[in-house]
């Protein structure tokens, strides 16, 4: 089934998004690699596709699991979470209707 993965950042989380990005994108990539991926993507605290120094809101990844605990457990490990680049993460089952 299909799960969101929504993260929210932490105030002042920019330096240590930039720090555990290449790893966090290195477990999405394993996702898209296996199949597994509808979306992901960070949210800008600005209307701008390069936000620069204002940073991000959070990140939302659509992506399969086999249950609920599974994509709780695989976001829980995400190197933004070790970062401390997250304030909360919620992950929610979700049906994808369109397109």
């Amino acid at each position: 089934m299909w799960y969101v993965i929504h993260a929210s950042d932490c105030a002042d989380s920019l330096e240590a998004r930039k720090s555990a990005r290449p790893a966090h994108l290195a477990r999405v990539q394993a996702l898209l690699d296996q199949g597994r991926l509808l979306v992901a993507g960070p949210m800008p605290n600005i209307d701008s596709p390069q936000p620069g120094p204002a940073g991000f809101s959070g990140s939302t990844i659509i992506a399969e699991f086999d249950s609920l605990e599974d994509a709780r457990q695989w976001a829980g490990a995400d190197p933004y979470v070790e970062a401390g680049v997250y304030e909360y993460v919620d992950v929610r089952p979700f049906i994808k209707a369109l397109p």
